[in-house]
């Protein structure tokens, strides 16, 4: 079996990186951005941080900023609309991952029209070109998607999210500027830092995990557990490390995927609209005890990175159970809600929420191949 590992062309790191955007547009050619945000980051000056070095450099672009927190198909099909009728030629994402997400999408139907039904891009869809040329910039430290090859749509009409899995989408351009991030709000920086450890964590223990994507996990969890408390709080050097630690996250488990936490969090977005960090965050440790017996002595590493001292004197029982309370700590510590009645999941909706999290396209993945009835009793024990 060969293993693939698929990263950004270029990439580039720390405060102030983002002057780099316009250098590398105009080293491409291009003419035209559709530059693709949220009105929130328009709002509080955010994007501004990078139109302002477009504007002084010169460089044409127009602004969609009608971008959901969870997107839509109809996010996606409207941004198609406009790249086209702004005579665009490559995409400028500022944003976090649901900015990520809609350019992704627009940028693969654009070049690939014959998916020009969003819904057909589900799963492992068989496009032939890569994607209009993206310039990613994250505002959040969380979702890692301008270095994944993976985007999640919000299909509103059935209330489901789902999964698309594409070599082709990844962005050519990364820049990590934690200049951008340093506007995020305390519950903001959680969640999206739990999100990071979350991908770590997953992508660490998942089915596919290997020898480069270990590397990859085991330091991002290192990094974050050390970093995110600081964030939280504002402070810049914190900031920088989950900057930092999300990115070397999605470098790993954009390349061997994920599993369960990820399946159950995603029809909590479709249906509750609940923010994607936070539903990951409430699921995780539940899971890790779920997955533990199939992990071997993975909770070990995981537990040092956490800052557990003595993981590798323990017996294995103690050091998974060590594991798991150090990442229960780390999300009470940074303010997220411990059970899914505080984020309004409904009992009745659990049947439901099962079928949805069993057909995920992230549930291959997980090192235990779970039952709906598995689910259930997850999704139960959490309320």
């Amino acid at each position: 079996m060969a293993n693939r590992i698929i990263l950004n062309e270029t990439s580039y790191f720390g405060a102030g990186s983002r002057e780099n955007i316009a250098a590398e547009a105009k080293a491409r050619g291009f003419k035209k951005a559709l530059f693709v945000t949220d009105k929130d980051l328009m709002k509080f000056g955010v994007a501004a941080k990078v139109t302002e070095i477009l504007d002084r450099e010169g460089l044409a672009y127009e602004i969609l900023d009608d971008v959901k927190a969870n997107p839509t198909i109809e996010n996606v099909q409207n941004g198609v609309a406009r790249f086209k009728a702004a005579g665009a030629d490559y995409l400028i994402a500022v944003g976090g991952g649901s900015v990520m997400d809609t350019a992704k999408a627009i940028g693969i139907i654009i070049n690939n029209p014959e998916f020009a039904d969003v819904r057909s891009l589900e799963g492992v869809a068989p496009t032939k070109n890569k994607c209009v040329t993206i310039l990613a910039a994250p505002t959040t430290a969380g979702t890692a998607a301008e270095v994944t090859i993976n985007y999640v749509i919000t299909d509103t009409e059935k209330k489901r999210k789902f999964v698309c899995v594409d070599p082709h989408d990844i962005p050519m351009v990364a820049v990590i500027d934690s200049e951008l991030m340093a506007s995020m709000p305390k519950g903001l920086t959680a969640a999206t830092g739990m999100d990071a450890l979350t991908h770590a964590i997953e992508g660490y223990i998942t089915a596919g995990a290997w020898e480069m994507s270990d590397m990859f996990e085991i330091k991002a969890i290192e990094i974050i557990a050390k970093n995110l408390r600081a964030a939280v709080n504002g402070c810049p050097e914190g900031r920088e490390g989950m900057a930092l630690g999300q990115y070397i996250a999605g470098m790993g488990f954009s390349n061997v995927g994920l599993g369960i936490v990820h399946s159950m969090a995603h029809p909590l977005g479709a249906v509750y609209d609940t923010p994607h960090g936070v539903a990951n965050a409430i699921i995780l440790p539940s899971v890790m005890e779920y997955n533990a017996d199939a992990t071997g002595e993975k909770y070990r590493d995981i537990a040092a990175a956490m800052g557990v001292e003595g993981a590798y004197a323990m017996s294995l029982e103690d050091a998974r159970r060590a594991a798991v309370e150090a990442v229960r700590k780390l999300s009470a510590d940074v303010g997220i809600p411990a059970t899914l009645s505080e984020v309004g999941v409904k009992a009745e909706d659990i049947d439901f929420l099962a079928d949805s999290a069993m057909a995920d396209a992230c549930t291959p993945g997980n090192p235990k191949a779970p039952t709906k009835e598995d689910i259930v009793a997850l999704y139960k024990s959490m309320m």
